[in-house]
């Protein structure tokens, strides 16, 4: 009898060992190890759980639109010498005075002193030169300075530059002469053509060889 109770008594704490087992189990060492580094490590900044978003930093500055282009240097353009740096109209040209008096001084400008002045109306001048409101001319014999520009015109005229010069009726040496001028003489100039020009002095009208004038080139071709 006594044996069977001490047998029950074993089976009982067996099964209670057993009950102790399930209700209370043993660490594991490698969690443990685990959950210590996880709770060692740093929060991070850039992990989020699911429900929360990640959050980073803002940056430092914040860009404000497209990069200035970057400043490309002006090329300069060389200036035509054969053309005036105000008027942009071809050198040399023929001009005429306009007035009756014409001071034609060694600079441009009124603090330049007068080194000559032209008194005929009307003559025809050569530009060879621009400056602001002034031009430098020359005349026949290649006297002149610098005349404000409201003292010449663009009314063109030319100066017979022969002793005595034949005026044609037709731009033809076969021609009837029309008239002769001589040496100075001005003629207001109407065309030219195949090197000959169309001119009238006092009313008559004739044409003579562009080489037997001065104040226009050679080749020009006026209508």
């Amino acid at each position: 009898m006594l044996k069977a109770v001490v047998t029950g008594f074993v089976l009982l704490a067996g099964a209670s060992a057993a009950l102790s087992d399930v209700v209370r189990p043993k660490p594991n060492p490698a969690l443990l190890r685990q959950a210590a580094a996880a709770a060692a490590a740093p929060l991070s900044t850039t992990s989020a759980s699911p429900s929360e978003p990640a959050t980073t930093a803002p940056p430092a500055m914040r860009p404000l639109g497209p990069p200035a282009p970057s400043a490309v240097p002006a090329v300069a353009v060389p200036r035509d010498p054969n053309k005036g740096a105000v008027t942009n109209l071809p050198l040399p040209r023929y001009v005429s005075l306009k007035s009756n008096e014409g001071n034609a001084r060694r600079g441009p400008g009124l603090s330049h002193r007068i080194d000559w002045v032209f008194t005929r109306v009307g003559m025809p001048l050569k530009v060879t030169a621009e400056h602001g409101h002034w031009r430098r001319v020359e005349d026949a014999e290649g006297v002149g300075g610098w005349v404000h520009y409201a003292l010449v015109s663009g009314v063109r005229t030319v100066m017979v530059d022969e002793d005595m010069a034949t005026f044609f009726s037709r731009p033809d040496t076969t021609s009837l002469a029309a008239f002769q001028a001589e040496r100075g003489v001005v003629a207001r100039l109407i065309s030219c053509a195949d090197g000959w020009c169309r001119v009238t002095i006092d009313g008559q009208r004739g044409w003579a060889p562009v080489s037997s004038l001065w104040g226009v080139t050679a080749d020009e071709v006026i209508d």
